[in-house]
């Protein structure tokens, strides 16, 4: 494909999914805001929609990469897309009308955690065929991290007065309108893959319609990521970090609004300017893998973003302003180390996955990660029931701790000992053939 082709195309991916990731960020803030101040919810049940948009990870994570791996990722992408804009159009139309209840919001926003499953699972295997090359692989995966570095940052901070403008319900048109701007983009891109399969997968060689293909091929590519000995202790170290995490960040706006005493728009402003460190860790990864090489940029990376979580509610307990400061200086430095960790763990395990394996290995990702944050914001609704809304964010920020210990199983440690690479993923590359 010539090169001008494969940047448009990209740049089409690129910008489907910065409109689509920017409208989320409006959902960070009207969610909980419509589900307590318009549906009366209590801050509990609020704490439960981040575990309807996640629960799907759970029973339909792994079946999602086998399905993808032998389907056309372009349509899947398409047809996720217009799911969307279907869900939180009907939201959006229910709460205008006053018949949305908490019931009806829990399951559209249900609806729209399915749609996410195979669309995250589809797009990150379709990244692959447009860029083969590492380099340009991890380029492309650094800008879109970059895009929703940048969405977290702007998203929320340009929430808080569109929301005072239109009320919560015009954000959710907002929302459903950037997902209508993903599905034009996306119908745009003219890259297709070879096939209605990825060349090597079973379906591409005669197996698909066998009895027991699905389990057969989820098994395949479950033993691949679990046995592997880098791809491993990266998903352990980042489904520890996001099952607590998910603590912090389910329960932060009603923490911000019940215990610090913002408003919604100095609420945007809180997780907006806290966002602002996404992008430095981005922008730094590629340096970061260059000088030290990938396994020590994780480790550093991950140490990093775990030291700014722990500050969170350490500053945030100062109260008023102060506090409000101290969260947001926590959650940069958070911010900093999980925008250097993201894309240089994607992009190892593109470049370690075979291309027939990459929907699947995706979805183990997808499954144990997405999954994470499921559980951890049911895990937010029962500690903010039982001791409040502070204890969930500490008992959130302490336990990200674990994922280090995690991160440092025997194949990591292998690869530190190594000189660094010249090249992006070269030294996990030569550690990973070595122990395999």
């Amino acid at each position: 494909m010539p090169l001008r082709t494969t940047d448009r195309d990209f740049g089409l991916l690129w910008a489907g999914q910065s409109l689509s990731l920017f409208g989320d960020q409006f959902m960070t803030l009207a969610l909980p805001l419509l589900a307590v101040t318009v549906l009366g919810a209590s801050p509990a049940q609020a704490a439960l929609l981040p575990f309807a948009l996640f629960l799907p990870f759970l029973p339909l994570g792994l079946p999602a990469g086998a399905i993808v791996d032998r389907l056309p990722r372009r349509t899947v992408m398409l047809v996720c897309d217009g799911v969307q804009v279907l869900a939180f159009g009907a939201i959006w139309v229910l709460a205008a009308l006053g018949g949305l209840t908490f019931p009806l919001l829990f399951a559209l926003i249900l609806v729209s955690g399915c749609a996410v499953v195979f669309f995250q699972v589809a797009y990150t295997s379709y990244l692959p065929s447009l860029y083969g090359e590492a380099e340009a692989l991890h380029r492309g995966n650094t800008r879109l991290a970059l895009s929703e570095s940048v969405a977290k940052a702007l998203g929320p901070m340009a929430a808080g007065p569109v929301i005072t403008a239109l009320g919560l319900v015009g954000a959710i048109a907002a929302n459903m309108v950037s997902f209508a701007a993903s599905l034009a983009s996306v119908a745009l891109i003219r890259h297709r893959e070879e096939g209605a399969t990825t060349p090597g997968s079973a379906a591409a060689s005669g197996t698909g319609r066998e009895p027991g293909w699905m389990r057969r091929d989820i098994a395949e590519g479950l033993r691949f990521a679990l046995r592997h000995p880098i791809l491993r202790p990266v998903l352990a170290c980042g489904t520890v970090y996001v099952l607590f995490l998910s603590m912090v960040e389910t329960s932060l706006v009603l923490y911000c609004r019940n215990i610090l005493g913002l408003s919604p728009g100095w609420i945007g402003v809180v997780i907006g300017a806290a966002a602002a460190g996404y992008p430095i860790g981005n922008l730094l990864s590629t340096r970061l893998i260059r000088r030290l090489g990938s396994p020590r940029t994780l480790v550093l990376a991950a140490s990093v973003s775990v030291l700014g979580i722990v500050a969170m509610p350490a500053l945030g307990s100062l109260g008023g302003a102060p506090g409000a400061i101290g969260l947001v200086a926590g959650s940069i430095v958070h911010c900093v180390g999980e925008g250097a960790f993201g894309p240089t763990s994607i992009t190892m395990r593109q470049v370690l996955t075979p291309a027939a394996l990459l929907g699947r290995v995706g979805s183990v990702q997808r499954f144990l990660l997405w999954g994470a944050i499921a559980l951890g914001s049911l895990l937010a609704a029962g500690a903010t029931a039982l001791g409040g809304l502070t204890a969930a964010v500490w008992i959130g920020a302490l336990g990200t701790v674990l994922c280090l210990p995690a991160l440092l199983q025997r194949g990591i440690r292998a690869a530190m000992t190594s000189a660094p690479a010249s090249g992006v993923q070269q030294d996990a590359t030569r550690e990973s053939n070595n122990s395999q």
